[in-house]
């Protein structure tokens, strides 16, 4: 039993749009994990600057901190030179 050039075209319809189907549905796959990744990466990088930020400011608490004990060092020593 032969098929006519209407049924063999109308296979191979079926079959051409199960394949873009099928290609269409990838291509979906694809930009979510690409866009998982991405947002993942975004994350991350995200994380690793606010650490530098605070380090940063941590740094400088720091180095006000040491100023201030140096300043009120400095005063005391001049106040104890105005009594001698």
């Amino acid at each position: 039993m032969a098929l006519s050039d209407a049924d063999v075209q109308k296979q191979i319809k079926h079959m051409m749009a199960f394949i873009e189907q099928e290609a269409n549905e990838k291509a979906e796959e694809i930009d979510a994990k690409a866009e998982e990744e991405f947002n993942i990466e975004k994350g991350r990088l995200v994380q690793q600057q606010r650490l530098k930020i605070m380090e940063y400011y941590e740094k400088k608490e720091k180095q006000v901190e040491l100023q201030k004990k140096i300043q009120s060092s400095n005063m005391l020593n001049q106040a104890r030179l105005k009594v001698i």
